[in-house]
């Protein structure tokens, strides 16, 4: 059975863009969310296998909605995704229990590698 995924970006080109290469690859979809409170309620609703997370959005942030889920759940696969440059907030997020980071723009060999490692 194929891993279900939650995307999370308030960026909808980028979760389209995700979802393709995601399904692509394999895995199953099974949600979207634009922020980390929606990323939060989503993740506690769906339980998915694996989250791939934006960094920077509104209302709350990547950092803070994988520290909440790891809160809630320490088993949590959550694979963040950022732009060049934000190498301070992805070790951040790797020390607050992230899995693996995913540069932007995205690479389909990079997303397999990390969802395998999240497995």
């Amino acid at each position: 059975m194929a891993k279900k995924i939650l995307i999370v970006d308030d960026a909808a080109f980028m979760r389209l863009t995700l979802k393709n290469l995601i399904e692509e690859i394999g895995y199953e979809v099974i949600g979207e969310a634009t922020n980390g409170e929606e990323a939060v309620a989503k993740y506690a609703d769906l339980q998915p296998d694996i989250v791939t997370m934006d960094i920077t959005m509104p209302e709350m942030s990547g950092l803070e909605a994988l520290k909440e889920i790891i809160s809630i759940d320490d088993t949590a696969s959550i694979i963040m995704c950022s732009a060049m440059g934000q190498q301070t907030m992805v070790l951040d997020a790797i020390k607050s229990g992230a899995k693996d980071f995913i540069v932007k723009p995205f690479n389909k060999e990079r997303i397999e590698e990390a969802l395998s490692k999240a497995n």
